[in-house]
């Protein structure tokens, strides 16, 4: 596992009419701050990576589908630089997914239907704290192709 990455599994209440899932309380432990929450929908096979985000905590919760979220780590003080984490999350598996700044990740639909990825960020989004890279970059050592085997 990454350091600084945290996986905290989610309630989901169900009854006759449906149900509720719950993703982040402000008393909750792992809570640091409110900028703004945003949805983001992937197709099944699409990929949205790669960025980093400079001062950005990210709080992912999938409340529909299923995605592949893959974390690198490339900080230079890390003690896990180097490598690679790999989280299938989403309604089947529902937990929020803190992904702390200066780690790359991204996500990639994984089944039948779209997903989608609910994040509650500690800032409001700035064009100039994120940083992309090419989803297929050498820069980092992942293919995001399916295995077979």
């Amino acid at each position: 596992m990454i350091k600084g990455v945290e996986i905290h599994p989610l309630r989901q209440i169900p009854d006759e009419r449906g149900k509720v899932m719950h993703m982040l309380r402000r008393d909750d432990p792992w809570f640091d701050a409110f900028g703004e929450v945003y949805f983001s929908v992937v197709f099944p096979g699409a990929i949205k990576a790669w960025h980093l985000h400079r001062r950005m905590t990210l709080n992912y919760a999938v409340p529909s589908g299923r995605i592949k979220l893959v974390v690198f780590d490339d900080r230079d003080d890390s003690p896990t630089r180097g490598e690679l984490q790999e989280i299938f999350t989403g309604e089947d598996a529902y937990a929020l997914v803190t992904v702390p700044p200066g780690l790359w990740n991204g996500f990639k639909g994984v089944g039948a239907e779209p997903a989608i990825v609910a994040n509650c960020a500690t800032v409001p989004h700035d064009p100039d704290e994120i940083v992309r890279l090419d989803p297929f970059s050498p820069k980092i050592p992942y293919r995001w192709d399916l295995p077979h085997g």
